[in-house]
């Protein structure tokens, strides 16, 4: 098996080919999804989409396609999820919708759709069906957890009117199934079973929401050396992450809580005191332990799956060390 530094290497090579070599037109049309690709990403999804096919074959050229179908439909969300979020810079870079216009980045990501189900077309045909069938289901949940997301911000923590488990449901769609379609459908390429690639798409599942609690948790506990961003920007936004709907579930005197949710500040300096506010009651409330107490129960229950998983050792030690990798985790 390869490394998944070669895994993306593969893709590298083939968003060069597939977008770069050969430029297309309109270039109003085509450079804002050149410009999206090429500023990076860790190209997760389709390098787990590749060493899942690898799993079980050590022919993965037909799952190249599928594995890049997949990065362009991610990266086509982004496009539209910037504009909705109102969101400034991407991976360090002006949003597409910044950098152009709102009009442009809608019709690129219309267009990245369409590259997606074109890189789809040569899969072979005892495959296809089932592969489109996930695919299809897969972009559908991206999009249920996205208008899920965007309900969320009209609902009220006081009343608890965002339970856990629904946020739970909203980041599984949101962020975790295309991670996991990813790998089952590189192991269906593969030739895996059908209980081989359930499995499969359970681990990467329950993975994507550890790792996703892992990003709301380091939003606010994290490094910002480390985590390549500025932290406490989900509470700035008031973004309402594992972390915010735990403490209005546990703190009794919500006023205290609600006197930084009403609080919107403009300062840098009121920003860090914004920031070291909501920090203080989540220390008072354990919510960092709460947190890696729920990260470390998904990210078990991955484990769990990959125990079941009809494989031999060496193979899933490759899957245990990129979860370990993936949370930044020891164990």
């Amino acid at each position: 098996m390869k490394s998944l530094a070669e895994y993306r290497q593969i893709i590298e090579n083939e968003i060069q080919k597939q977008f770069f070599d050969i430029k297309k037109q309109p270039k109003e049309l085509f450079e804002p999804i050149e410009y999206i690709l090429a500023i990076g990403g860790k190209r997760l999804r389709p390098a787990l989409c590749l060493l899942a096919c690898n799993l079980f074959s050590h022919e993965i050229e037909h799952a190249v396609k599928p594995a890049l179908a997949l990065e362009t439909f991610h990266n086509f969300t982004l496009l539209h999820d910037d504009i909705m979020d109102k969101s400034d810079m991407r991976r360090g870079n002006a949003t597409v919708h910044k950098k152009w216009n709102e009009n442009t980045a809608i019709l690129s990501g219309d267009a990245m759709m369409i590259l997606a189900y074109q890189m789809l077309e040569g899969i072979e045909n005892k495959y296809l069906a089932q592969i489109l069938s996930i695919f299809n289901q897969t972009s559908l949940d991206v999009c249920i957890g996205q208008q899920l997301d965007m309900n969320f911000e009209q609902l009220s923590l006081q009343k608890n009117e965002v339970p856990q488990s629904e946020y739970i449901e909203m980041i599984s769609k949101k962020t975790s199934v295309l991670l996991a379609a990813s790998l089952q459908m590189g192991a269906i390429l593969g030739g895996a079973s059908a209980d081989q690639s359930e499995k499969l798409f359970q681990f990467g599942k329950n993975l994507g929401i550890a790792f996703q609690l892992q990003d709301d948790l380091l939003d606010v506990f994290g490094d910002e050396a480390v985590f390549g961003k500025k932290i406490g920007g989900d509470i700035l936004a008031n973004k309402k992450t594992f972390l915010l709907i735990k403490a209005y579930e546990l703190i009794e005197n919500k006023q205290v809580l609600n006197h930084w949710i009403q609080f919107f500040p403009e300062r840098e300096d009121e920003k860090r005191k914004k920031i070291e506010g909501v920090r203080e009651i989540y220390n008072s409330l354990k919510i960092k332990d709460l947190t890696e107490k729920e990260i470390l129960f998904f990210f078990n229950n991955a484990l769990a799956e990959l125990e079941n998983l009809d494989l031999d050792f060496n193979k899933k030690q490759v899957l245990k060390d990129f979860a370990n990798h993936l949370l930044n985790r020891q164990k």
